[in-house]
């Protein structure tokens, strides 16, 4: 259980460096990058905050803002994809990824919710 949490916390820094990176090269829309590298990036850092939650509510609530912000990713890549600042390939190769992320953060949700 224990890998799992490490290998999620591990595959959110690696995903907030990658949009990091990419955005590093866009050029004009800088409100739309700046938004989506703090959403990236908060996806992670509330997940970092779950570990010390101070309690079980505490810890799902963390981890629920983690899977909102993965959503309000979702909807910056979307837009800059469409504004042609993304490549077909960085959005696919980046929103995969955010999809693997949002899919382990409702499998967490659903677990601790039950073992409440």
């Amino acid at each position: 259980m224990e890998d799992n949490k490490k290998q999620l916390r591990d595959m959110t820094i690696e995903f907030a460096l990658s949009v990091s990176e990419v955005c590093e090269n866009i050029n004009g829309c800088r409100s739309y990058v700046n938004q989506v590298v703090r959403s990236s990036s908060s996806i992670g850092a509330n997940l970092y905050e779950a570990k010390y939650a101070q309690s079980r509510a505490d810890f799902i609530s963390k981890l629920e803002i983690s899977l909102k912000e993965c959503s309000e990713t979702e909807f910056w890549l979307e837009l800059l994809h469409r504004k042609h600042k993304l490549t077909d390939e960085q959005f696919k190769q980046l929103n995969n990824t955010r999809g693997t992320i949002q899919r382990k953060l409702i499998a967490s949700i659903t677990t601790a919710k039950n073992n409440s």
